[in-house]
């Protein structure tokens, strides 16, 4: 099955990670990933209960990512397996100025 995550930064800028062929990331561990990105990153959660749900924080860490985060290619491929893996979803595209994800 074709798995790929689809990261929209700005209108002008779509970043496109086929997973074919990577070893997929076991979901603790791209949880725990995401997990270790939301604190170094000092993202706050969307919700004013203060609950995270999984795509709630796969959308946080892609908006707090700083340019620098996704020109590093082992960085960003690390973000869209551990995207894919939490979200149990082949496709996954994450919309920072929508503040949307969809399968």
């Amino acid at each position: 099955m074709h798995s790929e995550v689809r990261v929209v930064l700005s209108p002008q800028q779509e970043m496109r990670f086929d997973l074919d062929g990577s070893a997929p990331l076991a979901n603790e561990a791209a949880r725990q990933w995401l997990d270790v990105q939301f604190t170094q990153l000092d993202c706050e959660p969307l919700r004013a209960s203060g609950k995270v749900l999984l795509a709630d924080k796969v959308l946080v860490v892609a908006q707090a990512a700083s340019a620098a985060h996704w020109a590093d290619a082992q960085w960003a491929q690390t973000f869209a397996q551990a995207a894919s893996a939490v979200l149990a979803r082949p496709l996954v595209r994450i919309d920072v100025p929508a503040m949307a994800v969809t399968f």
